[in-house]
């Protein structure tokens, strides 16, 4: 047995409705808020009277989401939103987007700022890594020319 796809990734915000703001400039739609809560999310998460709300991401291919969660109980316990790319654990979202520069200049009016320098990949992709909404790590990268499969 394989795994049949991947659902979504999860990310915790202090500011639920900058997120939701950034990643809909970004190109994703939300496709719900709720609060979640009670024994069911308690035992999942591991976490005693859990209480959170959060809103789910959804990609413009319709394939992928992210979860945006708001802890409101317990509080946060670490925070990893300055951590640089050679951290362990979690790293960074990557998304292709159909211009890179435009899409630089919509997400700076949302406070995203550039990481390091856009780049570019041999004449396959320009990418580069951002900071989005309190410091999250996101790739985007163009593509330049179709690949060819082998």
């Amino acid at each position: 047995m394989t795994v049949k796809r991947m659902d979504n990734v999860g990310i915790v915000v202090e500011d639920i409705d900058a997120a939701i703001e950034f990643y809909t400039e970004l190109g994703l739609k939300l496709e719900g808020r709720a609060p979640i809560e009670g024994d069911w999310a308690d035992g999942v998460t591991g976490l005693r009277r859990m209480r959170v709300e959060i809103a789910m991401m959804r990609t413009p291919d319709g394939h992928s989401r992210i979860e945006l969660s708001r802890f409101l109980a317990p509080p946060v316990v670490a925070d990893h939103r300055t951590a640089p790319v050679n951290a362990l654990g979690y790293l960074r979202v990557m998304f292709t987007v159909e211009d890179l520069d435009d899409m630089l200049v919509r997400l700076a009016k949302r406070g995203a700022r550039v990481v390091g320098e856009v780049v570019q990949y041999e004449d396959i992709y320009r990418l580069c890594y951002i900071r989005g909404p309190e410091g999250i790590l996101i790739g985007l990268a163009q593509e330049l020319r179709q690949q060819t499969s082998q």
